[in-house]
């Protein structure tokens, strides 16, 4: 296109300052510094007759289980391309975002010259639990004492009365659900801490923990019932976590009790009392009467002053974490036992694959406390979510590290979620599948606390049967809400509250929505509905009863009827409508057929007895001759229970 007369030319070339400030049409196009290094570089090089060979720096490469060529490349500081190309020289062919095993980049950073030190994932848990404190700082401590037991043994009741305080009527049903932390405080000015755990057989786990971070175990038996499966699970408890164990005779002023039989009972599992000249306190009480009360703080304060227990109190906290729940107006409330250090307000805590600083401190009387000690159980507030009860806490130096701990171990449960069975396909557990037809009842659970929501999972699983099970769709702490609802709808499954009601925006989501919510205070209930539901689901089994066998004599072929047996009852009696199974020589030749016609003579009958001639005919079968047996019997479906 030409360009009109007298009309501005148009600026060719890239806006520099040259361009802009001086005259645009004569200024050269100047090259750029580094361009005019580049060019002599390459000059001195070729004068030289070869590339020159950067001098390398040896460094120290830090090489995790896994890493990508790229990220090789920035530890080792050098091009990309230069450890792709000695790869291919090793007959592997990578992209610069492929990822290599730690052996490979190990050879790479050895073969450039740089020194290697590798690291796992797993060593950010290193120093998460400090090491063994020395005697030098180790100052005593109150010991660490776990209630356990038989369920209604008494064990709450007793530890009321050493704490004169009412629990008891705060349990549903009488029978405690949780673990409970207190301590004790004596009028020598000793202080001693009690766990009260659970008795009822669901609640193996949390007496499993409570016996895990227990000094002595206080076994409860009830003189007038004697030693019980949970008393025999406490026993093996104890043993297992190697903690001595004192026998508390409980309801000795019960008409019925006989300490003496306790005792001997004891003896079946290697349980031998200071009378009968073995190492175990067995002290007679009476939680109900305050009897024998004194005689069993002593017995305690006795086996933990042989026992010398100590700890450093001047350290960073670490313990375990006993219980955790959600609080509406409180937010993630976890209850910890101390066991080395102080936990102070403000420290920043972890513990499984939760983390937060602690806002407040409060004991089990609701008081704030600043600081905990050793062997002080304490309730703190600040956590972003509910640990698992069981899981060590401790304290980290700051929050960076604890969100590094809190990724990873995150990361790892995810992982561990989500992997598939060890040594079985994906073809096996699809031929697995086909072969059994599991029905499945999804279930919702949210509890009071963890430690409830995890006994619940416990039980349902154990009542898992080869045709029906429960499935767990979600199991937590904390009030039922909205998402829950959603959650129940989309899996098509009721909603179980353990202690914990909906809020009024789920309770209308949930009618409106159809979501079946059931709530519960006491984990026999649940338990025994669910065992109900499962076995509701279960295919219901046909029993057979013999009622009489009948020889065809004659075969007749009537018009309107069809072909019809005359035959002669051998055995028992045979009756209108009852299942027949046709035998022709031994071989079975109707199975599960219907008696349809029965006459005597001309006369409809319901019923002929052994020794009589009658007239049959079957529905749907006409091949009917005579020798054939004819054995008559009724099906009834019978339930079946888990």
């Amino acid at each position: 296109m030409s360009r009109a007369k007298g009309a501005p030319t148009r600026r060719e070339g890239r806006l520099t300052i040259q361009t802009v400030a001086g005259d645009a049409e004569g200024a050269e196009r100047m090259r750029s510094l580094a361009s005019v290094r580049r060019a002599r570089e390459r000059e001195r090089e070729k004068r030289k007759g070869g590339t020159v060979e950067q001098a390398r720096v040896a460094r120290e490469v830090i090489i995790p289980d896994v890493i990508t060529v790229g990220d090789l490349a920035n530890r080792m500081a050098t091009r990309g391309v230069e450890i792709i190309k000695f790869l291919m020289r090793q007959g592997v062919m990578l992209k610069i975002n492929d990822v290599i095993d730690n052996d490979t980049a190990e050879l790479v950073a050895t073969e450039f010259g740089h020194t290697v030190r590798r690291v796992s994932e797993a060593d950010v848990e290193e120093g998460f639990i400090g090491a063994e404190d020395v005697d030098d700082y180790l100052v005593a401590r109150p010991p660490v004492v776990t209630v356990m037991g038989h369920v209604d043994h008494g064990k709450t009741s007793l530890l009321d009365a050493l704490r004169s305080a009412d629990v008891v009527s705060g349990e549903h049903g009488g029978i405690t659900q949780h673990i409970g932390a207190y301590q004790v405080r004596l009028e020598g000015g000793q202080a001693v801490t009690f766990l009260d755990t659970p008795g009822h057989a669901a609640f193996s786990a949390m007496r499993m923990r409570g016996a895990n971070v227990t000094d002595i175990v206080v076994l409860v038996v009830a003189a007038d019932d004697g030693v019980m499966p949970q008393t025999v699970e406490a026993i093996n408890h104890a043993k297992a976590a190697g903690a001595p164990i004192i026998v508390a005779i409980n309801k000795i002023d019960k008409p019925g009790a006989d300490p003496t039989r306790v005792i001997n009972e004891l003896l079946q599992h290697e349980i031998v009392v200071e009378s009968l000249g073995g190492d175990t306190q067995a002290i007679q009480v009476s939680a109900k009467e305050k009897m024998g009360l004194d005689d069993l703080i002593e017995a305690i304060l006795l086996q933990a002053e042989v026992l010398d227990l100590k700890a450093n109190p001047d350290r960073t906290a670490d313990g375990m974490v006993i219980e955790a729940k959600l609080d509406r107006g409180r937010g993630a409330v976890s209850t910890v036992l101390v066991k080395r250090g102080t936990l102070k307000r403000g420290d920043i805590v972890v513990a499984g694959d939760t983390f937060g600083r602690v806002r407040a401190l409060l004991n089990e009387r609701g008081e704030q406390l600043s600081e905990a000690g050793p062997s002080v159980p304490v309730e703190i507030l600040g956590m972003d979510g509910t640990p698992s009860p069981g899981e060590p806490f401790a304290v980290v130096e700051n929050e960076a590290r604890a969100r590094e701990l809190t990724d990873y171990r995150t990361r790892l449960k995810r992982e561990k979620a989500g992997s598939p069975i060890q040594g079985a396909s994906l073809a096996d557990m699809m031929a697995k599948l086909a072969d059994k037809k599991v029905s499945e009842l999804p279930v919702i659970i949210k509890a009071d606390v963890q430690g409830s929501a995890e006994a619940i999972v416990g039980s349902l699983d154990k009542l898992a049967h080869e045709e029906v099970r429960a499935r767990i769709i979600l199991s937590g702490a904390g009030a039922i809400s909205e998402s829950d609802v959603m959650l129940a709808k989309g899996a098509g499954s009721p909603i179980l509250g353990f202690n914990v009601r909906a809020s009024k925006q789920a309770q209308v989501l949930a009618e409106r929505e159809g979501v079946e919510i059931r709530y519960y205070s006491i984990i026999y209930d649940l338990i025994d509905d669910m065992k109900g539901v499962l076995s509701g689901m279960l295919a219901p089994i046909q029993r057979e009863t013999f009622l009489g066998n009948a020889e065809v004599l004659q075969a007749f072929d009537i018009s309107k009827i069809g072909r019809v047996a005359g035959c002669r009852v051998s055995e028992g009696v045979v009756r209108k409508g009852a299942r027949v199974r046709i035998i022709r020589a031994d071989i079975v030749v109707l199975e599960l057929g219907t008696l349809q016609t029965l006459k005597r003579f001309k006369d409809e009958v319901n019923e002929v007895p052994s020794g009589q001639e009658c007239g049959m005919a079957f529905q749907g079968f006409q091949d009917i001759k005579a020798g054939d047996t004819i054995e008559c019997f009724t099906l009834e479906e019978v339930r079946r229970t888990l």
